[in-house]
């Protein structure tokens, strides 16, 4: 996974995730992620080209995954806040709307609670 040792990160990806954004960036230029709520497409993370998705004051930045920014719903974050977040892929269709669709792969995010030292480092203790 993309972690540095040292740095507590909102969002990271797993090696196949990081592999499959590497291939959509070669056919569609840089990308970005946003993670759905929920509604057409679960709760997936959502792959756009940048910019297609227009963000503004109620989304949160989590972090990159790659050089992928990755956002999310300030509501959302409210909820999600004490974990970190891990993009992974497994075989499948994606969201409707999501450049992995054809790939027959989709991004899958799983989770896990911070630390309470982790916590600290991210002022959200």
């Amino acid at each position: 996974m993309n972690q540095e040792d040292n740095e507590v990160r909102k969002v990271i990806a797993t090696d196949a995730a990081l592999e499959l954004i590497g291939l959509l960036e070669s056919k569609h230029g840089p990308v970005m992620f946003h993670q759905s709520g929920g509604c057409c497409d679960g709760s997936s993370p959502m792959c756009f080209p940048l910019g297609e998705f227009l963000v503004g004051d109620s989304d949160v930045l989590m972090g990159e995954i790659g050089e992928a920014p990755f956002y999310m719903s300030r509501a959302q974050y409210e909820y999600w806040k004490y974990t970190q977040l891990i993009i992974d892929v497994v075989p499948g269709r994606g969201g409707m709307f999501s450049l992995e669709g054809p790939e027959g792969k989709r991004f899958l995010t799983r989770s896990r609670v911070f630390s309470e030292e982790e916590l600290q480092r991210l002022n959200l203790k």
